[in-house]
C-alpha cells in the first residue's frame, strides 16, 4: 500500500474535522497535501501541524462557491507539483435545522452551492489533468442522509444524495480512463457540524445506528485511504457505507 508515495492530494475542507483527519492520514503516509479552506486562521494551523510530522504542504484560501476557488486551487497545486493525483471533495454544511416549509430559499442555495456545486467545480476543473495521466482518484464524502433523508434537514439531505448521484453518473463516464469516482456515506462523525443542528436531531441519527455510537474520523479516514489506492482499480461508480449498520443498501 506504499504506492502513494509522493503522490498528491487536494483536500476541500481540509483544515479541520473530517478533512483535517484525512490530511493527516494521506500526508503520515508519504502524499504532498493541499487543503482547500476558507478560514484561513484554521488552515494555517493545520499547515503547521502538518508540517511539523513532515508532510509537504500547501493551503489555498477561497470560498468553494466560487469558481476560481477551485480553478486557482488546481492551477497553484498543478505549478508546484505538477499532477493531482487524488481528489477529495469534503467541504460540506449541515445547514440550519428546520421544516422545508420554514427554511428560508437562502439556506437550501447556501447548501448546495457548498455541499454539491463545489463537488462538481473540482471534480470539472481537476479532471482533464487527471486525463493527461491517465490517473486518478476521487473520493466524495457524501453522508448517511443521502440514502435514507435526515427529517428536518431537506438542504442537507437532499445535497449529499446529489453528491451520490453525481458519484455514480461521473464513475461510468470515467471508467475507461483510469480515473475512479467513489463516495462515501458516513453516520454521525463527531464534528463541529454537529453544533449546527439541534441535540434532538443527533439523538435521533444516533439512535438509529445499530453499534449505537457515532463513527471516529481515523474510521472514515481508514477506508477513503483504501479508496484512493491502486490496489482499488476495479471499483468506481460506488458508495461506501459507514454507518455502524444503519444502512446496508
Amino acid at each position: 500500500m506504499n504506492n502513494r508515495k509522493n503522490k498528491t492530494v487536494l483536500i476541500t475542507g481540509g483544515a479541520d474535522g473530517i478533512g483535517f483527519g484525512l490530511a493527516t492520514k494521506f500526508g503520515k503516509e508519504g502524499c504532498k497535501v493541499m487543503i482547500v479552506d476558507i478560514n484561513k486562521e484554521q488552515a494555517d494551523i493545520a499547515k503547521s501541524s502538518l508540517e511539523s510530522l513532515g508532510v509537504e504542504t500547501m493551503v489555498h484560501i477561497g470560498d468553494v462557491e466560487e469558481i476560481k476557488t477551485s480553478k486557482l486551487s488546481i492551477a497553484k497545486l498543478i505549478d508546484s507539483w505538477g499532477k493531482i493525483d487524488i481528489l477529495i471533495n469534503n467541504v460540506g454544511i449541515a445547514g440550519i435545522a428546520g421544516k422545508i416549509w420554514e427554511q428560508p430559499i437562502e439556506e437550501m442555495d447556501r447548501a448546495y452551492n457548498i455541499n454539491l456545486r463545489s463537488t462538481f467545480l473540482f471534480c470539472k476543473y481537476a479532471i482533464p489533468y487527471m486525463l493527461e495521466e491517465k490517473y486518478g482518484r476521487i473520493i466524495n464524502i457524501s453522508s448517511i442522509s443521502g440514502k435514507e433523508g435526515n427529517p428536518g434537514m431537506v438542504p442537507y439531505s437532499s445535497t449529499k444524495a446529489a453528491i451520490i448521484g453525481l458519484t455514480k453518473s461521473l464513475g461510468k463516464e470515467l471508467a475507461t480512463s483510469g480515473i475512479t469516482v467513489n463516495c462515501i456515506t458516513p453516520a454521525v462523525v463527531e464534528t463541529k457540524l454537529l453544533s449546527q443542528i439541534t441535540q434532538e436531531q443527533v439523538d435521533y441519527m444516533v439512535n438509529k445506528i445499530p453499534m449505537g455510537r457515532t463513527a471516529k474520523i481515523e474510521e472514515l479516514a481508514e477506508l477513503v485511504w483504501w479508496i484512493a489506492s491502486d490496489e482499488c482499480s476495479f471499483t468506481t461508480a460506488a458508495t461506501f457505507d459507514i454507518s455502524g449498520g444503519r444502512a446496508t443498501y
